[in-house]
């Protein structure tokens, strides 16, 4: 009997299931396991976020959106973004509402890539836009930056462009950054935008965390280099709203008209209600993020403190909520095979540097979206696991 799976997109043989998601499912096997695995928020959706929602459903607001999403939706992003970041598009043609940024993602690039075409992600990174990439017949190229802070340099980038010449279509960009919270500043960004200008490249802006920024105000290269600028944002990490599945998606006109063909032919609409929900988010809770930033960074400083007393090398997050640390000397090096020993012996888990790229083996990714004493508790964990390998 024939084999249909062999007739499949051939490009799906070159990927392989989520790392992240096949260690966390086989560490939540593990009784008593205290996880760091996952990027979502330990917090709840805000009360009046959920009224909305509550509210739009008995009202019988339960039929389709338009395309886009809603118009008081994209109102509610424009006057946020503007109002937060000075990022400015119209409503009624620049933004558009998308299930989630795992949508926009995969909506930017299948928009923007023909078979040949390469996209440049300085890595360690999110995996996902290696993989779309791929699935869209494009070559990622990848540029380990774990040698100059974990950010791309116009350097970098200038001798990338040089060396993969004119096959180049779009760059990535997820800032603060996943794995690392490490994040640009303005004149950082402004160097790169200096070297992309006027070259026929999209910059896919992920700013996802832009609400998570902990030590300087966020900053944006879609501010600086809008008209090749395709910016992802949403409600899942700055509102805790991970389930509702909302993400946005913005661009100048021309493009946005060529992104919403996309979108519209992949998923139709995002959900009515919960678009309400966001609305009522972006509108009403510009400051909902506020209290979980603060207790995000006491998190973050005092992890970095543990981990540091223990041997790990830190680089320390400015954003988002990951800490990505050095596995000491004398511990095992294979970062796969250190998660899995840490996991067993310790009973704590956390992700493999390498799943995030060139420029992450020997790291480890701890998400800080746990609680304190939770984390408390591993600490005490990885310490003791620590003394007895190395005798401390």
């Amino acid at each position: 009997m024939t084999s249909l799976a062999k007739s499949m997109k051939k490009e799906l043989s070159l990927l392989q299931p989520s790392d992240i998601r096949s260690f966390d499912e086989f560490a939540s096997k593990i009784p008593g396991i205290i996880k760091f695995t996952m990027g979502e928020p330990d917090f709840n959706t805000p009360e009046h976020i959920k009224q909305a929602a509550i509210a739009s459903i008995a009202a019988n607001q339960t039929h389709y959106a338009p395309s886009n999403g809603t118009l008081q939706l994209r109102q509610a992003a424009a006057n946020f973004l503007a109002t937060k970041y000075q990022q400015n598009y119209d409503p009624a043609d620049e933004i558009i509402i998308t299930n989630g940024a795992t949508e926009a993602i995969y909506t930017a690039l299948t928009s923007v890539l023909n078979p040949g075409d390469k996209v440049i992600i300085p890595t360690p990174t999110f995996p996902l836009y290696i993989a779309i990439t791929i699935l869209n017949q494009a070559e990622p190229i990848l540029v380990d930056t774990s040698s100059t802070g974990f950010k791309l340099t116009a350097a970098q980038l200038q001798k990338t462009l040089s060396e993969q010449g004119e096959r180049v279509k779009a760059i990535v960009l997820n800032y603060p950054s996943n794995p690392t919270g490490v994040t640009y500043d303005q004149a950082e960004l402004d160097e790169l935008a200096a070297v992309l200008r006027n070259k026929p490249i999209f910059a896919i802006c992920d700013e996802i965390y832009s609400e998570l920024n902990f030590d300087q105000p966020h900053a944006s290269l879609a501010t600086v280099l809008r008209e090749q600028a395709i910016l992802l944002n949403g409600v899942s990490k700055s509102h805790a709203m991970t389930g509702w599945r909302i993400g946005i998606l913005c661009a100048p006109r021309e493009i946005t008209a060529e992104l919403s063909k996309v979108h519209q032919f992949t998923i139709t609409t995002t959900s009515t209600m919960t678009q309400a929900a966001a609305t009522e988010a972006l509108a009403n809770g510009q400051d909902d993020c506020q209290p979980m930033k603060e207790e995000y960074q006491k998190r973050r400083d005092y992890l970095i403190e543990k981990m540091s007393e223990c041997g790990f090398t830190c680089a320390k997050p400015q954003g988002a909520f990951y800490l990505f640390a050095k596995i000491p000397a004398g511990l095992i090096q294979d970062d796969k095979k250190f998660i899995y020993d840490l996991a067993e012996k310790a009973k704590v888990a956390v992700i493999s540097g390498s799943s995030f790229g060139p420029g992450g083996a020997g790291y480890i990714r701890i998400s800080y979206a746990a609680s304190m004493e939770n984390i408390q508790e591993a600490m005490r964990r990885v310490k003791q696991y620590v003394s007895e390998r190395l005798g401390k």
